[in-house]
């Protein structure tokens, strides 16, 4: 195992496997070091969704969801054996918080986004009356039904084809592997870690701190570290139900207002998420029993046959985190723009990468290696091999004065 490297990547989630990607893909020398396995933490246990991002419309993010309007055209594009597009419904009642007039301001400037002319942008008004295209969906006080196209995914599946991308470019995975610490150098970054039972070292010109909600963690253990911001954990929760709904997503408002997925998933239907905030060791997050209540009494609102539902009946049920910046604002008004810190902003040596959307994982690497590139360009060269290059040069200027 080399222990010399441009880069060295912790983290296997979406976020390092893009940045491995596209540091390999760019002739860098990638070493990626993973605690537990690819795609462990938050990576596989999102909403499975490619999209823009709908929702963030409300909130003013508009560069936001263009960028990942991009990205999943993209994807579509690339990866259509792990990305295909679905129908996505939204019904609206009377009692609804947003009006038609509104769900269709939203539509149209998701299409607008997204390219007007592509078939992925279009959306239509559905006949309320429609029972089979409804899918069981309760009508009671229903006034309209709109349908647009976002698309779906295995995010593990994702993450994991994307590690593979880039250890086939060249990128080394250093897995189980955990850092014990960081330090900087005149000349390089040196990293000790843990793995298979032994405490190793590796130096490398930049580290890239892609551990998701372990962010802070793996801060602390680099000298010196990024500059974060104020961050904060928000528990998301999904539930599993042994029912299959429909071949469509449908986005629900629940009771508090806040948005839910009711999705086809390995032929049974995942609902979620929830958003909390949470203060503990990330690797013990949990749902908790009124997450799963409150997603279950969602779905039963607006699908009867799963009145009859338990608790005791779910198939599953997980929670995952995200990173967001802390406010005293919810959860779901904050910004997802993806926060990306450096030690020192004109030659970064450590790159800590908070937050980030699985459908713009892609822009997210680009940004790192663009802010890694003044570093990287000034290739000085290891102490060993400048050792051997000063050796050389004597024994060549000797044979010359022979």
């Amino acid at each position: 195992m080399s222990t010399e490297y441009d880069v060295l990547v912790v983290g296997a989630g979406i976020q390092g496997a893009g940045v491995a990607e596209a540091l390999t893909a760019a002739g860098y020398r990638v070493a990626i070091l993973e605690q537990e396995s690819v795609a462990y933490g938050t990576s596989s246990r999102s909403s499975k969704l490619i999209h823009g991002g709908l929702r963030y419309l409300e909130s003013g993010q508009i560069s936001l969801v263009r960028e990942c309007l991009k990205e999943r055209r993209w994807l579509l594009n690339h990866k259509p054996d792990l990305v295909h597009m679905v129908p996505f419904l939204i019904p609206v009642y009377r009692h609804s918080r947003r009006a038609p007039w509104k769900i269709r301001v939203g539509l149209s400037l998701y299409a607008l986004l997204a390219g007007l002319f592509s078939s992925q942008s279009r959306f239509r008004k559905v006949d309320i009356h429609d029972y089979e295209a409804l899918c069981g969906l309760n009508s009671d006080d229903l006034i309209a039904v709109y349908r647009y196209f976002d698309a779906q995914t295995d995010d593990a599946a994702l993450t994991q084809e994307v590690i593979r991308t880039a250890v086939r470019g060249g990128a080394e995975l250093i897995c189980p592997g955990s850092l014990v610490g960081a330090e900087v150098t005149d000349r390089f970054v040196r990293a000790d870690y843990f793995h298979q039972g032994q405490l190793n070292t590796l130096h490398c010109r930049a580290l890239v701190n892609c551990t998701g909600p372990w962010i802070d963690d793996t801060n602390s253990k680099c000298s010196p570290g990024a500059k974060l911001p104020p961050l904060e954990l928000v528990a998301g929760t999904h539930i599993q139900v042994p029912l299959k709904l429909a071949n469509k997503i449908f986005y629900v408002e629940a009771e508090d207002g806040r948005a839910v997925f009711v999705m086809p998933w390995q032929g049974e239907t995942l609902v979620g998420t929830t958003e909390r905030p949470y203060h503990g060791d990330p690797s013990e997050v949990t749902p908790t029993l009124e997450e799963k209540a409150y997603l279950l009494r969602t779905l039963k609102q607006y699908f009867p046959e799963t009145r009859p539902l338990q608790l005791s009946e779910l198939s599953d049920s997980f929670a995952g985190l995200r990173v967001l910046p802390h406010a005293n604002k919810n959860p779901f008004s904050r910004s997802r723009e993806t926060m990306i810190c450096c030690d020192n902003d004109k030659l970064p040596r450590i790159v800590a990468v908070a937050g980030g959307k699985l459908t713009s994982y892609r822009a997210t690497a680009r940004s790192v290696l663009k802010k890694l590139r003044p570093q990287l360009e000034a290739r000085r060269p290891w102490p060993q091999a400048a050792a051997a290059s000063a050796e050389s040069n004597q024994e060549g200027a000797k044979e010359r004065n022979l």
